[in-house]
């Protein structure tokens, strides 16, 4: 499969859409999204960010590949070496079975695990792959799906318990992570201050041009400031290191050039 394509960050649109959908506001949303990928769904060269749990192959092939290949199939977890280079793992793993080795990795800005396809409402894990692929609109709606498929998610997040959401969510072990008081002080955070929309797409269109804008989050900050202004010098425009109209309508052109109508708007 082709891994990476346009990469396209969420709109307003998609995530307002979730949040209608799960009728809760954008820090509930952005509370599980900082915890789960820290908050950007791509890597840099626009793949969706995977996390290939051989556990998960061993299990759904029988455990027959454990033996000649315990890097990729075991019965325990672990074996992780991050980022892009899981991709190195999904792709040997796929070479003994494609298919399950989509269904063995979790995918995009919620990390739905492949196996959920049809949970999140795809018929094939290919479909729900080709969707991480393309936006990370698609993968909201993904979160959205499965939220709603899992009524003590729902209540977890609806009501801000953040235990019952984590052990829904990311399962019994929840708490060796501590992944409930991570979700904790990321509401509480987000509560606070959410994050640009549009300013996040356009470290997003930064990140895959090459720039160095520090970490995807929406806020202002030196590394963006100094990303672009690097930007708006190479491209004849003012150097404010501010993101101006038509600073705003160059990045998407240049970084987006099929999408870029709708994501200025």
């Amino acid at each position: 499969m082709k891994f990476a394509k346009s990469g396209l960050p969420m709109t307003a649109k998609g995530i307002g859409q979730v949040c209608e959908m799960l009728e809760i506001g954008e820090a509930e949303i952005w509370a599980v999204l900082t915890v789960e990928t820290r908050g950007f769904g791509f890597l840099a060269d626009r793949r969706p960010r995977i996390l290939y749990e051989r556990h998960i192959f061993s299990r759904r092939t029988d455990r027959k590949h454990d033996s000649k290949h315990s890097d990729i199939s075991s019965p325990k977890a672990g074996g992780y070496i991050g980022d892009g280079r899981e991709y190195d793992r999904l792709e040997k793993a796929a070479k003994l079975d494609e298919e399950e080795a989509l269904k063995s990795a979790s995918w995009g800005l919620p990390q739905v695990m492949g196996f959920n396809h049809r949970v999140v409402g795809f018929d094939t894990v290919h479909a729900m792959v080709d969707a991480m692929v393309e936006s990370e609109d698609r993968h909201l709606e993904a979160l959205g799906q499965f939220i709603m498929a899992n009524p003590k998610c729902r209540i977890g997040i609806t009501r801000h318990d953040w235990g019952t959401f984590a052990a829904c969510y990311n399962g019994p072990d929840f708490r060796r992570n501590d992944y409930d008081n991570r979700l904790a002080a990321a509401y509480e955070k987000n509560k606070r201050s959410l994050p640009d929309i549009g300013l996040r797409a356009a470290q997003v269109a930064l990140t895959y041009l090459g720039y160095q804008p520090g970490v995807i989050d929406g806020l202002r900050g030196r590394f963006t400031r100094g990303a672009l202004t690097e930007f708006q010098n190479k491209n004849d425009l003012m150097p404010t290191g501010e993101l101006d109209e038509d600073t705003g309508h160059a990045l998407m052109t240049a970084a987006f050039p099929d999408d870029a109508v709708k994501l200025v708007a």
